[in-house]
């Protein structure tokens, strides 16, 4: 998982943690709005395979939420509850295997 605190150099992110699952990345971002409001910007990046194996091309799919602090214990409540049920029902899940890790460089993805 990386870590990393903006100095303004960023648009508006003021904090950001990147995890890597496979042929997706969850970024959990702090943005601030033009008003001063600290938000969580929540991004699920996957890539796109297309065209053939010799010459593939890729793009991806992005998917944004955002979460006020107004929000913050309402939404944290809810995910621990559906996590929780997910545990309960089937287990925690296997690691992935290591050919499924790292198929995604970090310095791939703009946005």
């Amino acid at each position: 998982m990386k870590e990393t605190h903006y100095d303004n150099k960023e648009k508006d992110i003021l904090f950001s943690k990147a995890i890597k699952a496979g042929k997706r990345i969850y970024y959990v971002d702090v943005k601030q709005s033009s008003r001063g409001d600290m938000y969580l910007s929540l991004t699920e990046s996957k890539r796109i395979v297309s065209g053939d194996a010799e010459m593939p091309q890729y793009s991806y799919e992005k998917h944004k939420v955002f979460v006020y602090p107004e929000d913050f214990e309402k939404f944290t409540g809810a995910l621990a509850d559906a996590m929780r049920f997910i545990y309960e029902q089937q287990g925690p899940a296997e690691p992935r295997p290591a050919e499924e890790r790292g198929d995604i460089q970090l310095d791939e993805i703009e946005f």
